[in-house]
């Protein structure tokens, strides 16, 4: 199976249809993986004794995540992967509806790369969506690139 390069993370259908709309109207042509709920997204890092798997995949270039995810919520979602060495490095972009100060400032102190309030004008939100991707799958130099792969494993015992 080959990695994708966005982990989507998000419940609700009509965003996440908007969400793969706006890729394709700018033409951003990547591998996009939909889990709809946090227990999912967990499930797909980890087997099930919560062990990372090691026979898993290279792992997402990007996850685009909801808060308000049934199950898992998003908040815990972060805790999770970015206290664990081998998912901390991935990029997580929060992206919601919640203007909730509280949950801003408990994204970022977990661990949380960018948080991004959803609009709610189609164009607007297309465009967020396009700024988002190709920020962090064009514009930024993750570490994990010069180090042949997204798994930690790659990276050298020093940077673990």
């Amino acid at each position: 199976m080959t990695a994708p390069d966005i982990l989507l993370i998000e419940d609700n259908r009509h965003d996440s249809a908007m969400i793969m709309d706006a890729l394709h109207e700018h033409d951003m042509r990547y591998r996009v993986f939909l889990l709809n709920d946090g227990a999912k997204a967990l499930g797909y890092f980890a087997d099930v004794q919560g062990n990372t798997d090691e026979a898993h995949p290279p792992f997402p270039r990007l996850i685009l995540l909801d808060l308000k995810l049934p199950k898992v919520d998003g908040i815990e979602l972060i805790e999770r992967l970015k206290s664990n060495e081998r998912t901390r490095h991935i990029p997580i972009v929060v992206f919601t509806s919640s203007n909730e100060p509280r949950d801003k400032m408990k994204s970022f102190a977990l661990g949380a790369n960018s948080y991004v309030i959803k609009p709610l004008d189609g164009d607007s939100f297309a465009n967020t969506v396009s700024s988002i991707v190709s920020y962090w799958l064009r514009t930024n130099a993750p570490i994990h690139d010069d180090l042949g792969g997204v798994r930690a494993e790659g990276f050298p015992r020093e940077m673990r």
